[in-house]
């Protein structure tokens, strides 16, 4: 999370100014502040929702008044009449680029793997459960040991961090070798790095897979982020990355009833313009139609891209023992699997998805409840006092 801004408050000419962590300072417009207004009567305490529509302020509103208020509160007066108390803190949030959630921290194969590790069982108590979702977060993954293996129980973990999604699969499945499966995934062959159905709208945000029993010595599980495989991508081929960026490519499944199909860049950008996963899946995806040039180029690069995603310096492997789950982003860090021996014996996994807005809302939510219980605190402290 960013440091917060610094507020200013200049009486004539009425005016208010923002300066960041990096120096630079901006002059918030009046249209901006006035639909910030903070009053009884135009925002919603419990929801913080307007009460007024913003949509119908006349856009030559200006800023008549600034009074500072003393600390970080200040009297704001506008040409429609309007006047009210406000509290500066509160514009902090649109400065947070990452709307206050942990700045997500890119990993390769190094990753200390004890970082990324919980115990399911302790993650019942408050301070645990919100550290598990910071380093989620942070890392995109979360291994969760001793997870019961009866029933399934992958369904109780998601609904702790999120919503559980059910797709055309159910609301869970189950993964274990099938040979006349319709997907690769439940069969004993390889599995590269991949996002998983990058053919949906919208693609599933988190992925949970839990090990109920792997009685082989193959079908190790991968991982890998593509935040730092894409930045040495566009190290090395800036033009190749900016083309997978920006050219839509088809995906399309087929299963019993029903084909999805869905166009969208293979390296995804948030709404700043800042990337924050990939849609990859080379069992899935149709080159696009482009001229010579650009198509031998995106080749190029997703040739690259797949390359570095398998690569001993960005890909870890492990075994995912009996009772351990991972949680995984499913934007952000691609997963695989090692070959394995059905005939060694019984490997069974199940896996759902849950959205990725489950575990940010819990944070943001827990965040917001220790802030207030601090301020409180405070302010009983200046009481005794």
């Amino acid at each position: 999370m960013m440091s917060d801004p610094m507020f200013h408050v200049q009486e004539s000419p009425a005016k208010v100014f923002a300066t960041d962590a990096s120096g630079t300072r901006t002059e918030l417009p009046a249209l901006w502040l006035r639909e910030r207004c903070q009053e009884p009567e135009s925002l919603d305490g419990p929801t913080q929702q307007r009460l007024f529509n913003p949509h119908r302020l006349d856009p030559e509103l200006t800023l008549v008044a600034a009074e500072p208020l003393g600390g970080h509160w200040a009297r704001l007066t506008f040409s429609d009449g309007h006047s009210g108390r406000y509290d500066l803190r509160h514009f902090a949030d649109d400065f947070d680029h990452e709307d206050g959630l942990p700045t997500p921290r890119p990993w390769t194969s190094d990753i200390d793997f004890a970082s990324i590790t919980r115990d399911w069982q302790a993650l019942s108590d408050h301070d645990a459960f919100r550290e598990a979702l910071e380093t989620y977060l942070r890392h995109g993954v979360i291994i969760l040991r001793n997870v019961p293996t009866d029933g399934a129980r992958l369904v109780e973990v998601g609904e702790t961090f999120g919503h559980v999604r059910s797709t055309n699969f159910g609301k869970y499945f189950e993964v274990c070798s099938r040979p006349e499966s319709n997907d690769l995934a439940y069969r004993s062959v390889p599995l590269a790095p991949h996002t998983d159905n990058p053919y949906r709208d919208p693609v599933p945000g988190i992925q949970l897979l839990h090990c109920l029993t792997n009685e082989t010595t193959g079908g190790l599980s991968t991982l890998v982020d593509s935040l730092a495989v894409a930045e040495q991508l566009r190290a090395e081929d800036p033009e190749g990355y900016h083309l997978l960026a920006t050219v839509p490519v088809r995906f399309r499944f087929i299963d019993d009833g029903v084909e999805l199909i869905e166009r969208r860049p293979m390296i995804h950008l948030d709404a700043m313009g800042k990337m924050d996963g990939v849609h990859y899946s080379p069992r899935l995806d149709y080159l696009p139609l482009m001229d010579e040039h650009s198509t031998k180029a995106f080749h190029r690069a997703r040739r690259r891209l797949g390359e570095l995603f398998s690569h001993p310096d960005y890909e870890i492997q492990f075994p995912l023992g009996d009772g351990e789950l991972m949680m995984f982003d499913n934007n952000r860090v691609l997963h695989g699997r090692t070959s394995y021996d059905q005939n060694e014996g019984f490997r069974h996994l199940q896996g759902c998805y849950i959205d990725r807005d489950g575990p940010t809302g819990h944070y943001r939510a827990i965040v917001k409840q220790e802030r207030a219980q601090q301020a409180t605190a405070t302010n009983e402290s200046v009481t005794a006092a």
